[in-house]
């Protein structure tokens, strides 16, 4: 109580002293002393930080939004979805361990609520994510099944399922539209003239996206150009120009 009474006791005079009236303005040193000590070379220092370390629910939802953004099927993180699915399964045995247990508490029972909500929300962005891709598949399934390069991004469930959709929109084609065309005319791999649209549908990678650099990096445009980005900086670029930056977790989309 003493120090309690002591700071008072300072704060009250330092407070009635200026109450008094305005104070004098100390006396400058003379010419001759104030160049005595040079003032310090005081450098700020710009050498920015690289981004913190990312939880796996984090860098799931980073591919998560990178994949809904991104016009081309992206690198699939199978590993990552595997361990936090494990993580849901633990969860939500103990979850239902405790929801049985007498002994728990009104307070206990609002922690169950709040870590059950956490996994919803866990198992909706892991849900969303395997439609996003699923979607995809569908979409481009003969160019998946025809591009090496496309097809060490997928599963090997993955490319299982783009082979089987690819079959049988090809048996869709032929029964309903190609069996009753000329046989020159019956394929669907023809090379699209410049007034046709091509048979297989592919991504459009020219498309714009909007890339936030999670570090300084520079990305190249299809026509060879340098982008110099950031870290923090959002640009606006084709996909084509960050592909390899978003696979490499440089850039992220937005």
């Amino acid at each position: 109580m003493s120090d309690v009474h002591s700071w008072e006791a300072e704060y009250s005079g330092a407070t009635s002293h200026a109450a008094s009236g305005p104070s004098m303005p100390p006396a400058r040193a003379p010419a001759s002393r104030q160049n005595d000590q040079p003032m310090p070379d005081v450098r700020i220092n710009e050498q920015k930080e690289p981004p913190p370390e990312e939880t796996p629910l984090e860098k799931l939802t980073r591919h998560w939004m990178n994949e809904r953004h991104a016009p081309d099927i992206l690198p699939a993180q199978d590993r990552l979805l595997s361990s936090l699915l494990d993580h849901i399964r633990r969860q939500s045995d103990t979850i239902q361990l405790l929801r049985g247990d007498p002994s728990s508490s009104e307070e206990d029972h609002i922690r169950i609520m709040l870590a059950q909500t956490e996994v919803e929300r866990v198992k909706f962005i892991v849900r969303s994510y395997v439609r996003t891709r699923l979607f995809k598949i569908e979409n481009y399934a003969r160019y998946i099944i025809a591009n090496e390069v496309v097809q060490r991004r997928i599963t090997a469930a993955e490319r299982d399922y783009a082979s089987r959709h690819a079959h049988l929109i090809d048996r869709h084609f032929y029964s309903s539209v190609l069996q009753s065309l000329p046989e020159s005319q019956a394929g669907l791999d023809d090379v699209p003239s410049f007034i046709m649209p091509p048979m297989i549908t592919e991504p459009e990678t020219t498309r714009a996206v909007f890339a936030h650099a999670r570090k300084d990096t520079i990305a190249r445009t299809p026509e060879g150009k340098t982008v110099d980005l950031a870290q923090g900086s959002l640009t606006l670029l084709s996909f084509a120009a960050v592909a390899d930056l978003v696979a490499s977790g440089d850039v992220e989309l937005v």
